[in-house]
């Protein structure tokens, strides 16, 4: 993962974004009437596709890989969190917008710490 300004507000506006986007597929889907799993797991195969479909555009400027696997996550949880939220309680779009983006946020946070975290502490070395 880069850490150039421009490379991590691709990061957060893909992913605000692809979660956002996700929210909303599953409000338009999810209803009251929906079984909790059943929404859980079909939106999250959605959140998934979208996020597969949004990787095409910001794959342009941001890299393939670097892309690819955070905007599927970010979808797979907007979807996920939308959709079961959506059949337990109607939901206002706004509402929908507002927890997919946040899920979409919380996505690209757990996918910058476990990156963190497996690179592990890295010193640059003094040529001499």
């Amino acid at each position: 993962m880069d850490n150039r300004l421009f490379f991590v507000i691709g990061d957060l506006v893909g992913n605000l974004a692809c979660g956002a986007i996700a929210g909303v597929l599953a409000w338009a889907i999810v209803g009251p009437g929906w079984n909790m799993w059943l929404a859980m797991f079909a939106m999250m195969a959605l959140g998934m596709a979208a996020g597969l479909v949004l990787f095409v555009p910001f794959s342009i400027k941001f890299g393939a890989m670097e892309v690819m696997l955070p905007l599927m996550f970010s979808g797979m949880l907007g979807g996920m969190v939308v959709g079961m939220l959506a059949a337990m309680v109607p939901l206002s779009l706004d509402s929908a917008l507002a927890h997919g983006a946040v899920s979409g946020l919380a996505g690209i946070l757990c996918i910058w710490i476990a990156n963190a975290m497996l690179r592990g502490v890295t010193y640059k070395s003094e040529e001499s």
